[in-house]
Parts: C-alpha cells; structure tokens; sequence
C-alpha cells in the first residue's frame, strides 16, 4: 500500500448561498483545491464525491455524471459517495483507498450539498430519512429529537450540564469568527444559548448546527511525487470506519457511538499513535452534545469527563487539546455532504501553518472525525505534515 498525502484543498463560502447552485459550489470547491496546488485537470484519474440528499434537495440525482461535466472532467471516473452527513469522509477514504491501492495517482476528493432550496419542514423530513425510517421518523422523531435523548442520558448518567453543553456552542462561534469562510461569524454566551428557544430539550436552537449550503474538495496523490505540487505535503497517516445500529434502541448505550470508538481505534493503529499524539480536532458538533460525546470516545478525555474539560478550556483554541478551530458544523456550518471533507479542509490548512488567527502553535498531527446520522456510522482520518 503507497502512502498517501493531501496536495491541494478547496473551500466555498458556507451559508445561505440563494445565488449558486450545487453544481457551482462543487466546481468552485474544485477548482480552488487545483489553484491551490497546480494540478492540471488533464492529470486527473479519478472523482469521488460525498453528497447526502440531493435528489431531496434540489431534485437532482445522478450527480457524479453532472459535477464530471460541469468540472470539465468527463470522461473520468465520478463516484457519488452517500452515507448521510458521514458522506464526504467516506469519500475522502474511497480515495485514499484508490491512491493507496496503485489504481490511481491524481484523485479528487470532495462533498456538496445544497440544503436552502427547500422550506425548513421539508428539509428536517430529507434530513430524518438518515434515521430508522420505520421505527423512529415515522413516530416523529427528527435528529434533534435523537440525541436530545443521548443527552438527558449522558447528564443522567455523568451529570453534564446544560451550561456546559452551552460552552460548546460558545466555543465553536468564537472559531467560526476567525474563519473567513464560516456561516456564523458572531461570538454568543452561555445566556445566549441557555435562553435560546426550545427544539427538543435539553437541546435548544444554539445547541443545534444550521441548515447549510457549501462545497468542498481536496487532491491526494502518491507522497513520493506529492512535492511535484506543494511544498507542504500533507500525508493520511490513518483511516478507520465503523458502522452501528441506526436506530437508538438497537444499540448497546446512548452515551457513546460505537462506531466511533471502532473508527477511531483502527485509525490511531495504523497510524501507529495514541489520542495523547493528536494536536488538534475536527469533530462532528452537529449538536453540543455530540462534541462532549466525540472527544469521550476518541480518547481525549475519560469518559463523562467531556463537558467538565470543555467548560476548563482545555478544548478552546489556547487549550491542551482544541477542538473544532473551523468553528466546526455549529459555527463553520453543516452542508452535510461537504462536511467531512470540509474538517480536512481545516486540518490540512491547521498543519501548513496557514490558519491565521485561529492557527495552533506548532500542530504537527490533526484528527477528523465525521459522523452519518445519530452515528450508524462514523469515519475518522489522521493526518501529519509531510515534512
């Protein structure tokens, strides 16, 4: 198996995008990832793509053949990758798979996802068919509604509180303001959150990442010819996939997600490291709670401690382990589909040194870890500068 580095990386703006469809958001993402290193798109093999729902969305399935010929692309190999707001990391380790494998040299990765063309009830309803259609959308039970029931677990069985799911939210918006490229661009309190109108309690509207639009893409190639294209080669050290249960009430507890505990483990072995080596985190935030849960079962802290250290600052920008500096889906935005790859997106960029103000001081190996749904699945990458 060849090693495999992350040469190039493209980001849109994430928001209510009124005025760009979702072939323009992928071919933007795109082309700014081959700006960004020098790929000519004669010299692509291969697209992998994650995209959740767009046939819901803005009815268009089939989108591998459209974003092949709108990126001028055809007749290349396009491959849409769907595993609910997991879709884009499950992209990512397609082709990382395809470059490792020796199939391929010069693969696209990317995620889009285009969600505002619709009204917010039609949305939630495209959003719930990643949950257990049978035995909990059709009772009523929306994303909210799941893991506001891990939730009231976790604080029944650890004591986390409100507040501290609040400093989450907190967190994640004071990232999201030095992000260029985030939705949410406004610092919020702990009130804030705490009077913020009720979706499913405990949860209330700024526990709860936004309806999104965005795209995102990165180029991976062989490390031995990666610098051909950048001076700082980001190398995938690690990749882990799990799967769960995807209704609640078939899995063993509510106050962990399986499928992460597994991806993660895999991941950390083949890169050959532990949590204590990892500088820096994208999580999967799509609700506060989810945040607490992720950095418990990636191993940064023990379990039930993951709003204790989060209301410490050990989790903030300046603390011993920052979490989700893009201001993560709560703050950055969540276009499902684009998410995975967006958090790769902010490790690469974390790792070269370019952040800017929200940069960590001399990070060297980063995490991402990208749920689908209430976590029937979960994929985690680990990456390491090159140099």
């Amino acid at each position: 198996m060849r090693e495999v580095a992350i040469v190039g990386v493209g980001l849109t703006k994430f928001g209510e995008l009124w005025e760009t469809s979702l072939r323009q958001l992928i071919v933007e993402a795109g082309l700014r990832a081959l700006e960004d290193c020098g790929v000519d798109g004669k010299e692509i093999d291969a697209m992998y793509v994650g995209n959740m729902s767009a046939g819901q969305f803005v009815r268009q399935e089939h989108i591998s053949s459209l974003i092949a010929d709108h990126a001028g692309l055809v007749p290349i190999p396009c491959t849409r990758v769907e595993a609910a707001c997991a879709s884009g990391g499950v992209a990512l380790r397609q082709a990382f798979i395809a470059v490792a494998s020796g199939i391929h040299d010069i693969v696209v990765a990317g995620g889009v996802e285009k969600m505002t063309d619709t009204l917010t009830g039609q949305t939630t309803g495209a959003l719930a068919t990643a949950a257990d259609q049978e035995w909990e959308a059709y009772i009523g039970s929306t994303f909210p509604a799941l893991y506001a029931l891990m939730a009231r677990r976790h604080m029944h069985e650890y004591g986390t509180t409100e507040e501290q799911m609040a400093e989450v939210a907190v967190k994640n918006h004071h990232n999201a303001c030095l992000n260029p490229y985030a939705q949410y661009r406004r610092e919020i309190t702990v009130e804030d959150v705490l009077n913020s109108p009720p979706v499913t309690l405990p949860l209330k509207l700024l526990d709860c990442s936004p309806i999104t639009d965005g795209g995102a893409c990165v180029i991976l190639a062989p490390a031995d010819r990666a610098r051909e294209f950048t001076d700082t080669p980001i190398i995938i050290k690690g990749t882990g996939q799990a799967s769960d249960a995807l209704s609640l009430h078939d899995r063993s507890t509510l106050t962990s997600l399986r499928a992460a505990v597994h991806a993660a483990d895999e991941a950390y072995k083949m890169a050959g490291i532990g949590p204590k080596d990892i500088d820096l985190a994208e999580v999967h935030d799509c609700f506060t709670i989810a945040e607490i849960m992720a950095i418990e079962d990636l191993g940064f802290c023990k379990k039930g401690e993951g709003g204790k250290i989060t209301e410490e600052g050990e989790t903030a920008l300046d603390g011993r382990i920052p979490i989700n500096t893009s201001g993560g889906l709560k703050g950055k935005g969540h276009p499902v589909g684009a998410t995975g790859i967006a958090q790769t997106v902010e490790i690469v960029t974390q790792l070269r040194g370019e952040a800017g103000k929200r940069q960590v001081s001399g990070a060297e190996i980063g995490l991402a870890h990208n749920i689908g749904g209430s976590g029937g699945t979960c994929v985690v990458h680990i990456f390491q500068r090159g140099d």
